[in-house]
């Protein structure tokens, strides 16, 4: 029983698959023996992921914003590899600046990629997990309980992803769906080392206590998150010292706005404050609201073994 694997022979829907932590849970999931669905925007990325897995995998190039598009995508996920027992609701993307002098549509695009992306993602695929008594895991943030400034979309999102994800668990326990919460600090994904390429990011990070400015690889927290997937785990945290944040939470904001107080107004001073807009190759792939063609659902969908 030891070596008991329940993942073995089932089916893990992963979003925000072609790189970062998503190609790493992907990688991961498929290590423990899970065919896998890789959903994402960028079809030649997703394909090289896919083609790496030891695992029969399907790559959906589809928006996970596009209500329509994602329900097409869960049926197809559905026919060619079975019903889910595992979707990760891990698609996200940030920006950074000024709230005052933020771009709306970019603001507002943050806020939909990974609050009403997550829910699209649950929302479609949940007939699936409903069946196979599966489980949702929603990729969250240290954001949704630390916010900082110069990041206000992400995490407004991220709090929202957060109490959207402990709503869902209270609506499907009694019918054997787990609803999970990954808590993750700094991971080293593109879109991190793009918020080190900012000034006033860089520098906001840096006064952080040392370490809470940590940056994990990839594959250790791909690692953490597999753990919680085979435990069903109601939370996770990414490193797992971040359980100890949870009971101080409530002193954060006042934490944090002291210490903002004393270094924005030095940043403005030097000119720094202006808006990054999304962060990432993956921030660049979301840019736009719909996938290329208005509709395409499967472009250059794989078959690996």
């Amino acid at each position: 029983m030891a070596h008991h694997n329940p993942l073995r022979g089932r089916t893990a829907v992963v979003t925000g698959a072609a790189r970062g932590l998503g190609a790493g849970l992907a990688r991961e999931l498929a290590g423990r023996g899970m065919r896998i669905a890789l959903i994402g925007r960028e079809a030649e990325t997703l394909e090289r992921v896919s083609r790496e897995l030891p695992v029969e995998s399907r790559c959906y190039e589809a928006d996970v914003t596009d209500d329509d598009l994602m329900e097409r995508t869960a049926r197809r996920v559905a026919r060619d590899l079975g019903e889910p027992s595992v979707v990760i609701a891990n698609a996200g993307v940030a920006e950074g600046g000024p709230f005052a002098t933020s771009d709306p549509g970019t603001w507002r695009r943050v806020i939909e990629v990974n609050l009403v992306g997550s829910a699209i993602t649950a929302r479609t695929f949940l007939p699936g997990l409903l069946a196979s008594r599966g489980y949702f895991l929603q990729v969250a943030s240290t954001a949704a309980f630390g916010s900082a400034p110069m990041m206000s979309a992400y995490c407004a999102s991220k709090a929202g992803a957060e109490s959207f994800a402990q709503s869902l668990r209270a609506e499907c326990a009694h019918r054997g769906v787990g609803v999970g919460i990954a808590y993750l600090h700094w991971t080293d994904t593109d879109m991190v080392r793009d918020v080190d390429a900012h000034d006033v990011l860089r520098e906001l990070r840096a006064h952080m206590p040392r370490p809470a400015r940590t940056v994990y690889p990839v594959e250790k927290v791909a690692s953490w998150l597999a753990e919680a997937v085979r435990r069903r785990s109601a939370t996770v945290y990414a490193p797992p010292w971040l359980r100890l944040v949870q009971p101080v939470r409530p002193l954060l904001p006042l934490l944090v706005a002291r210490s903002s107080a004393r270094t924005l107004p030095r940043l403005a001073e030097r000119g720094a404050l202006s808006a990054t807009g999304l962060l990432g190759p993956g921030g660049l792939a979301a840019r736009e609201g719909r996938t290329d063609g208005g509709g395409r659902g499967d472009a250059g969908s794989s078959d690996r073994r």
